[in-house]
C-alpha cells in the first residue's frame, strides 16, 4: 500500500479510537468525504497514531463511516479496549447492510438487497429468515413497527421500500428483549436517512425491460387516463355510482325487495374497467427520482438536517402461466389452463425527514409515504375434464396499496445515562374496486348448435360474470421509552416500555350476475361490454320489448357470494416491558441477558353491514401474556476469533388475514385463501452457537448452527370448494427447525500489481445456509379448522414433512472488482434456493412445491464527472440463467404445473447526477 494510503487508513482508525462514542453512535448517513489530515488537530493526531500502533489486524475497521442504525434501547454500545465494526461489536448476531453494501447489489428495493444476505430469502417482496415464513419475521422502521397493506401478510412487504430512502438495514437473528416478542426467525430494522454533512441534490432515472415482456404483445384495459401514475382519477370510486353506493349505504341485502338491480347493473357497466384490449408493444419500464438534503449549524454544538426524496417507477410484466389441477393421487388432470397475464406495477414514494443533533442528543422526525398499485389484465383458456367443456376466462383488477407513516425518535445522552423516546402513527390502505371476471364456455358438443362457440349465458352451467369490491384500512399507534445506564465496563443496563395499538377494518363484497328465465343463448356470444351493455340490461327489465322482439321472458339477478361474512374488524393491543443487562465479567467475555413481558389482546369479529344482523360465529378473541427471556454470550477466544451462544423464547401470533373467515384472491400465487378463526399463537424456543473470525480490512468468516422448537406452528393447507382450489390455515401440533450457516467475506487489494490496479480491490462475499424442518403429527393430535368440527391433524398434515416456505439450501455469492479511490464497481451476483413447499396438497394429493433454482446477475456502477458534477451510471443484467418460476405437484412419476411461467432475462440502464 502506498504511504499516502497508509496514512489515510491510519487517520480513519485513529479518529475512531480517540472518539469511540462518536464512531459507534448512530452516524449521519453522511454524503461527504471522511475527515482529512488538516481537519484533525496535531495533538490528537499524535495520540491517535500511538493508539493505532497498539491495535491488532483483527480490530481494524473498514475505511468508511459506520452505518446509521436506530433501534429500541439505544445504539450498539461497545465496551472494552478495542474498537470494532458493528457486526462484531453487537451483543447479538446481526448483519448490517449500509448504503455501500446495498448499492453494490444494484437492487432497486430493500427486499432484493436483503435476499442476498446469509439465511434470508425473498418471496414476493416478503423476507424469509432461515426458511421460516413471513409470520416469523418482524419489520421495523427506525425501531418502530409498521402496519402491512397486504391482506395475507402481517409484515409489510419490503419491496415497497426503495433503497434511496434507507440509510441502513439491520438483520438480527438472535432475540434480545428490547425487540418485540414476535421474533420467530429474526427482525429487519430499516433506518432512514438523517443528517447529511453537506447540501446536495441528486436526480436519477432508469430504463429497463425483460425478454418476456418489453416490446412484445400484452393485455391491458383502459381504466382511466391517470393509470400510468398509479392513481385513479375517480372512475373506480364507488361513491360516484349513485345506485351502487345507495345500496351499500342502505344495509339491504341484494336479494331484498326494493333493491334497484337495474340501476346497479347500469352503474357498474363501465367497459373501461373490464374490456380487455391487446397491447401490441408493451413499453419499457422507467423510473425517476429526486433526493435532496441540507444541514444547518444550530447553536455552538448542534446541527439540523433535512432529507427529502421522491420517486416513481413504472414496470410491466408478462406471465404465460400453466395452471393445472389434479383429480386424484395419480395426478390425472382435472383441469388444464393457460393464462396470459400482464401486470403494470407503479410505485411512488416520498420521504421528508428532519434530524437534529444537539451535543450528544439526537432527534428524528420522519414522514414516509408509499403508494403501490398493480393493474392487471388476463385471458385464460383451458379444459375442464369433468365435463369436457372448454373455458375462456378474462379478468381485470386494480390493487392499490398505500402506507403513511409519521414517527418521532429522540435519543438523549446524559453522561452515563441514556434515554430513548419513540412514538408515532401509521396507516395502511388497500383498495381493490371493480375486480371483474367473465367466463365463456364452449361445450364441444356436436348436438349443441353453439357447441363450437364460446358462450356466456350468465349462469353457472355456461359462463358467468362476477365483480368484487375490497377495502382494507389498518391504523397503528405506537410508543415506547427506554432508559439505559452505563455503570462501568463490567455492567450496563436498560429498561424499557412499549405499546402498540393496531386496528384493521376489512371488507369484501363479491357479486355474481346471472340471467333468469328464458335467456336467449345467442346473447351469450356477445363480448362483455355488450353482454352487460345498457341496451341489453334495459331489454331484460322490459317485458313489452321482449314480446315485441319475439323473445321469451328473461331478466337479470345479482347474488352476493360474500353475504355470510362481508366485513371484519380486527385489533391487536400489546403492552410490553423489558429489562436487560450487559455484563463483562472478564476482559474477553460479554453476557447480554434480558427478559420481556408482553400482554396482548387480539380480536377479530364480524362487522354488521346489513340492517338485519347476521349473527356470525366466525369471530375470535386471543388474550395471552408471556415472559420471553433471551440471552447471548460472546467470548473473544483470540484477538480475531470470537464465539457466541444464545438461547431465547419468542412467539408468533396469527396474522389478521389468517383469522378472518373471508375469501381473498392473491394475484401473485393465483390462489384463493380463507382464514381460520380457531388459530392460536405459536411459541418458539431458539438456540444458536456461532464462531466468527475477523481478518481485518472488512474480511471475515463465520460458522453457525441453530435449532428452533415450534409449538403450534401455523401452516398453509389446500382444499377444494366447488372445484376451486382454496388455501387455508391451521395449527400443526409441533415442528422443529435446525441448520447451519457459513459466511465468508474477503477483500484483496491489488496494489502490488501496480498501474491501474494500484487502487483496485477484489471483493468476495459468499454465504450458504442449510436448513431442515419437520412437522410432528401423532394419531391423537387434533386440528381446529372453522367452520368444521375438530378433526384429526393427520387430515391436514403428514408427519415428518417440512414447514412451508423452507428451502434446504440457500446460496449467495458476490464477486466484485472495486476501485478504492473512486466509484467503479463490477459485481457478479449468484443466488440459489432449493425447492420448498408453498402449500399442503388437498386430501391425498402431494404438496405444492416451488423450485426457485439458480439466478445470475451482473451489475456495473461507474462514477465520473460532467461539468464538475458527480455522475453515476449503472448497468444491470438480471436472471442471466433464464431461470423460470416453477410451482408444481409430483408423485414421483407424474408432474402437473400449478403456477408455472417463464421469467426471462431483464436489463436496465440508469444514471444519477449529484449537484
Amino acid at each position: 500500500m502506498s504511504s499516502g494510503k497508509r496514512l489515510s487508513a491510519l487517520l480513519l482508525l485513529s479518529t475512531a479510537l480517540t472518539f469511540p462514542a462518536a464512531a459507534l453512535a448512530q452516524s449521519t448517513g453522511a454524503e461527504g468525504p471522511p475527515p482529512t489530515e488538516e481537519e484533525v488537530p496535531d495533538e490528537e493526531l499524535t495520540q491517535d497514531i500511538d493508539a493505532a500502533n497498539e491495535t491488532v489486524p483483527g480490530d481494524i475497521v473498514e475505511e468508511e463511516a459506520q452505518p446509521d442504525i436506530s433501534i429500541p434501547g439505544g445504539t450498539i454500545v461497545v465496551t472494552g479496549r478495542r474498537n470494532r465494526d458493528v457486526t462484531r461489536a453487537s451483543p447479538q448476531v446481526v448483519t448490517v447492510l449500509d448504503t455501500a453494501t446495498i448499492a453494490r447489489t444494484g437492487e432497486g428495493d430493500i427486499a432484493g438487497a436483503l435476499g442476498r444476505t446469509t439465511g434470508l430469502s425473498e418471496q414476493g417482496g416478503l423476507v424469509y429468515v432461515r426458511g421460516l415464513g413471513d409470520r416469523y419475521s418482524l419489520a421495523l422502521l427506525n425501531g418502530l413497527p409498521l402496519p402491512s397493506p397486504q391482506p395475507l401478510s402481517r409484515v409489510v412487504p419490503l419491496d415497497i421500500f426503495p433503497t434511496s430512502v434507507v440509510a441502513s438495514s439491520l438483520v438480527q437473528k438472535t432475540y434480545s428483549a428490547n425487540f418485540p416478542g414476535e421474533f420467530g426467525g429474526g427482525v429487519v430494522n430499516l433506518t432512514t436517512r438523517a443528517i447529511p454533512t453537506e447540501s446536495f441534490l441528486t436526480v436519477s432515472g432508469s430504463l429497463s425491460g425483460d425478454s418476456e415482456t418489453t416490446f412484445g404483445p400484452g393485455y391491458t384495459y383502459f381504466g382511466s387516463g391517470m393509470d400510468w401514475t398509479g392513481f385513479d382519477e375517480g372512475r373506480r370510486k364507488v361513491e360516484y355510482y349513485d345506485a351502487l353506493q345507495g345500496f351499500f349505504d342502505s344495509g339491504a341485502r341484494i336479494s331484498d325487495d326494493g333493491v334497484d338491480i337495474r340501476g346497479i347493473l347500469k352503474d357498474i357497466n363501465d367497459p373501461n374497467l373490464y374490456l380487455v384490449q391487446k397491447l401490441a408493444d408493451v413499453p419499457a419500464n422507467f423510473s425517476a427520482g429526486l433526493t435532496a438534503g441540507t444541514s444547518f449549524d444550530v447553536g455552538s454544538d448542534g446541527m439540523l438536517g433535512i432529507i427529502a426524496t421522491a420517486s416513481i417507477s413504472n414496470k410491466w410484466r408478462n406471465r404465460f402461466i400453466t395452471k393445472q389441477t389434479a383429480a386424484n393421487e395419480a395426478l390425472e388432470l382435472d383441469t388444464d389452463f393457460r393464462e396470459f397475464a400482464t401486470d403494470n406495477r407503479v410505485l411512488t414514494n416520498a420521504l421528508l425527514g428532519f434530524g437534529l443533533e444537539l451535543g450528544e442528543h439526537k432527534f428524528r422526525f420522519t414522514n414516509l409515504f408509499i403508494h403501490d398499485t398493480l393493474k392487471r389484465a388476463s385471458l385464460e383458456e383451458g379444459t375442464d375434464f369433468q365435463d369436457g367443456d372448454s373455458e375462456l376466462n378474462q379478468s381485470t383488477s386494480w390493487f392499490e396499496r398505500q402506507l403513511i407513516n409519521s414517527q418521532f425518535v429522540g435519543e438523549l445522552e446524559f453522561g452515563n445515562l441514556s434515554l430513548d423516546l419513540r412514538g408515532g402513527y401509521a396507516q395502511t390502505q388497500r383498495e381493490a374496486p371493480f375486480e371483474w371476471e367473465f367466463s365463456y364456455v364452449r361445450t364441444n358438443n356436436e348436438s349443441d348448435p353453439y357447441g363450437d362457440l364460446f358462450i356466456n349465458t350468465l349462469n353457472p352451467q355456461r359462463g358467468g360474470a362476477t365483480v368484487a369490491f375490497s377495502d382494507l384500512t389498518e391504523d397503528l399507534w405506537f410508543g415506547g421509552a427506554d432508559v439505559g445506564y452505563f455503570f462501568s465496563d463490567f455492567l450496563s443496563a436498560t429498561v424499557g416500555f412499549a405499546y402498540t395499538d393496531t386496528e384493521r377494518l376489512s371488507t369484501r363484497r363479491q357479486f355474481d350476475i346471472r340471467s333468469t328465465g328464458d335467456y336467449p343463448t345467442v346473447f351469450g356470444a356477445f363480448r362483455p361490454d355488450n353482454l352487460l351493455g345498457d341496451a341489453l340490461i334495459d331489454l331484460g327489465f322490459d317485458r313489452d320489448a321482449q314480446d315485441a322482439a319475439g323473445l321469451g321472458p328473461f331478466g337479470y339477478a345479482i347474488f352476493e357470494t360474500t353475504g355470510s361474512d362481508p366485513a371484519f374488524a380486527a385489533a391487536l393491543e400489546v403492552w410490553a416491558g423489558y429489562g436487560k443487562v450487559n455484563l463483562r465479567p472478564f476482559d474477553r467475555l460479554t453476557v447480554d441477558l434480558g427478559v420481556r413481558y408482553e400482554d396482548a389482546t387480539q380480536s377479530v369479529e364480524a362487522v354488521e353491514v346489513f340492517a338485519e344482523p347476521l349473527g356470525s360465529t366466525s369471530g375470535t378473541l386471543l388474550e395471552n401474556d408471556y415472559w420471553l427471556p433471551g440471552g447471548t454470550l460472546t467470548w473473544e477466544l483470540t484477538d480475531a476469533l470470537q464465539f457466541r451462544a444464545s438461547a431465547s423464547k419468542t412467539i408468533a401470533r396469527p396474522q389478521f388475514r389468517e383469522l378472518i373467515f373471508q375469501t381473498y384472491f392473491d394475484p401473485e400465487t393465483n390462489r384463493q385463501f380463507n382464514g381460520n378463526p380457531r388459530l392460536i399463537d405459536s411459541e418458539l424456543t431458539n438456540y444458536e452457537a456461532r464462531l466468527e473470525y475477523y481478518m481485518g480490512g472488512g474480511s471475515r468468516a463465520s460458522l453457525a448452527g441453530f435449532y428452533k422448537d415450534i409449538e403450534n406452528p401455523i401452516e398453509v393447507f389446500t382444499s377444494f370448494s366447488d372445484n376451486a382450489i382454496i388455501s387455508g390455515f391451521a395449527n400443526a401440533p409441533q415442528a422443529e427447525l435446525y441448520g447451519a450457516e457459513v459466511e465468508f467475506q474477503y477483500n484483496i487489494d491489488l496494489f502490488d500489481l501496480g498501474g491501474w490496479f494500484d487502487s483496485q480491490q477484489l471483493v468476495t462475499i459468499a454465504n450458504y445456509t442449510y436448513t431442515q424442518s419437520e412437522i410432528s403429527v401423532g394419531d391423537g393430535d387434533i386440528a381446529r379448522v372453522f367452520p368444521f368440527a375438530d378433526q384429526p391433524a393427520t387430515n391436514f398434515f403428514d408427519d415428518g414433512t417440512s414447514l412451508t416456505g423452507q428451502s434446504d439450501h440457500l446460496v449467495n455469492l458476490q464477486l466484485g472488482l472495486e476501485d478504492l479511490d473512486r466509484l467503479s464497481q463490477f459485481t457478479l451476483l449468484l443466488k440459489y434456493a432449493s425447492e420448498r413447499v408453498t402449500s399442503r396438497g388437498a386430501g391425498p394429493l402431494p404438496d405444492i412445491i416451488e423450485e426457485p433454482g439458480l439466478s445470475l446477475d451482473f451489475v456495473i456502477r461507474q462514477g465520473f464527472e460532467i461539468g464538475g458534477k458527480e455522475v453515476e451510471m449503472k448497468l444491470e443484467a438480471r436472471n442471466l440463467t433464464g431461470t423460470d418460476h416453477e410451482e408444481f405437484q409430483t408423485n414421483g412419476d407424474t408432474r402437473i404445473e400449478i403456477n408455472s411461467y417463464d421469467v426471462g432475462r431483464s436489463f436496465s440502464i440508469g444514471a444519477s447526477m449529484k449537484f
